[in-house]
């Protein structure tokens, strides 16, 4: 884990560049919508809602319900054609209704209702996250032109908490909505960054996969072993990498199933060679975050 900060500066190289965002009228989207625009960057949104005065007014926009396949592939054509390229794509949005698993529902023979699944499958979607990222990070940079980072922000002010919660963590215990917007706008400006999650809080900011205490060396003292090298998991899965990068494995014809927020099935990770000949096909080269 090392701690960094993150200035202005850091910001500028996203001028001009092309960053696609989904759950972009509220909350942390918006933020960093407007931290883009700031940095003279040009934004494609997406959300079910529409954006509000001023970005109305100037950013395009498209109404899209990413658990919707269509609508998904229709917003990157959309953004694609109104620009001509996509630089940068923030994947904010997955906010699903709650409910209570505790409901005695019944039919009208009295028997019980299956119990709604959204609360459950929303938040190992959450996790999932952060394995997808781990797990696509050595498929993709340097052997594609595509990287992929993650952030993990602290309490934040967005209508995601109530009043109450709000409340209950006292004021200066939880942060604006532009801190997490400064650290996902780093990650797509810093071309350095890949398979990096980034931890926010209260304009603090800990790269949780890399340092003294990084995911992996953390692994490593949990299992006692001396070294990463000793590791067994990590010494394969660096060779496999190596292997690939020499051609010499096709690791893309592996079936790797891969939960989807929103959705019931799975969508087989092989399918991700579809952005492997996508990119060798780009002018431009496309991030992931």
């Amino acid at each position: 884990m090392s701690s960094f900060t993150i200035s202005d500066n850091d910001l500028d190289q996203v001028k001009d560049q092309v960053v696609l965002i989904t759950g972009a009228s509220s909350g942390i989207g918006l933020a960093t919508v407007r931290r883009i625009i700031n940095h003279g960057g040009k934004v494609y949104a997406g959300d079910l809602n529409s954006l509000p005065e001023p970005e109305a007014a100037s950013v395009s926009f498209s109404k899209v319900d990413v658990t919707d396949w269509k609508q998904q592939v229709e917003l990157f054509k959309a953004a694609e054609k109104q620009y001509g390229k996509i630089d940068h794509v923030f994947a904010n949005a997955g906010i699903a209704p709650t409910v209570s698993l505790l409901e005695d529902d019944v039919d009208v023979n009295g028997d019980l209702l299956p119990p709604d699944l959204k609360t459950i499958n929303q938040q190992p979607t959450k996790h999932t996250v952060l394995s997808l990222m781990r797990s696509l990070t050595g498929h993709l940079h340097p052997n594609l032109p595509i990287r992929i980072n993650a952030i993990a922000p602290s309490w934040t002010d967005t209508g995601i908490l109530s009043p109450a919660v709000l409340a209950a963590i006292d004021e200066g215990s939880y942060q604006s909505a532009d801190v997490p917007a400064r650290s996902i706008t780093v990650l797509m400006a810093d071309k350095t960054r890949h398979g990096t999650l980034v931890y926010s809080e209260r304009g603090h900011f800990k790269d949780l996969e890399n340092g003294e205490k990084r995911y992996h060396h953390l692994t490593v003292k949990m299992l006692g072993v001396e070294n990463e090298e000793d590791l067994g998991e990590l010494r394969v899965m660096r060779d496999l990498a190596r292997m690939a990068a020499a051609e010499k494995l096709d690791s893309y014809n592996a079936l790797v199933l891969v939960p989807l927020p929103g959705y019931d099935f799975f969508q087989p990770a092989h399918q991700m060679a579809g952005l492997r000949r996508a990119a060798s096909s780009a002018a431009t080269t496309p991030q992931l975050h």
